[in-house]
């Protein structure tokens, strides 16, 4: 008797050994928290303002990133602090050129998973510049000044970057545009994370200022979970609720990266 009662101590014990460790797997696997959004050219981290009142209402913590734009390798180096400041596993999401950051930037061991709005997928030796001249955007409004930074025409940056969010917010986008330097629109990217990483897409079917057909182009070859929405360039604006709910799944998918 006292050897059954001995035996059924152990495996009662190795039972909950097993039960603790089953709870410790499953927390261990629990969703990613913390999420890092990167802006693209022309503007600034206040556009994700909608996102980021989404996402931190479902309990996410939120960086938004202010890369200055001034050089590939500056803007690279903003993103990767937002990174590094979080206390565990993250979602980098790129908007326009922060795609073309976040792919590098997304390197970063915390990084478990990128998503792409409107964005730059570069693949080896592709610059934002070489994407663009491949499969020619629509707006032609896209001018360089003396100093070797881009701007948009005003006249011409609603309807080309910013067309279904109200007008007094595309206006002052347009007097407000950040411009993007030369360097950050031609810098070549070496070494995507995406080809690591798992990825998420949303093409903008109306976009303006890359062209829809090589937005799809670069999340298929990405193998990225792809959606689309009837929005202009700035989907992230005009479609936050449909912005954050890609954001969450990403962020539901554990990923190596995250283990």
């Amino acid at each position: 008797m006292k050897t059954l009662y001995g035996v059924a101590m152990l495996a009662a014990t190795l039972a909950g050994g097993t039960l603790e460790s089953a709870s410790a797997e499953s927390a261990s696997k629990a969703a990613i928290k913390n999420i890092v959004l990167v802006h693209g050219a022309f503007a600034d981290g206040s556009g994700w303002e909608a996102v980021a009142k989404i996402l931190e209402q479902d309990g996410y913590k939120v960086s938004v990133a202010q890369p200055p734009e001034t050089s590939y390798a500056e803007d690279v180096k903003y993103a990767r602090a937002a990174v590094d400041a979080m206390d565990g596993p993250v979602v980098i999401v790129g908007h326009s050129y922060g795609g073309a950051i976040i792919t590098e930037a997304g390197n970063d061991p915390k990084v478990s998973a990128l998503v792409y709005i409107a964005a730059f997928a570069l693949d080896d030796g592709e610059s934002c510049a070489s994407i663009e001249q491949a499969v020619p955007q629509a707006s032609k409004a896209f001018k360089a000044d003396n100093e070797g930074n881009w701007w948009i025409d005003q006249a011409h940056f609603a309807a080309d970057f910013a067309a279904d969010v109200p007008p007094a917010v595309s206006h002052f986008m347009a007097i407000s545009q950040v411009p993007i330097s030369t360097d950050s629109f031609t810098h070549k990217v070496t070494s995507p994370a995406w080809k690591t990483k798992p990825t998420w897409y949303m093409v903008a079917t109306a976009d303006r200022s890359i062209n829809p057909e090589q937005e799809r182009t670069m999340a298929k070859r990405a193998h990225a979970k792809t959606v689309e929405v009837n929005a202009s360039h700035v989907a992230y604006m005009s479609h936050p609720k449909e912005t954050a709910k890609l954001i969450e799944e990403a962020a539901a998918t554990r990923t190596s990266a995250s283990q």
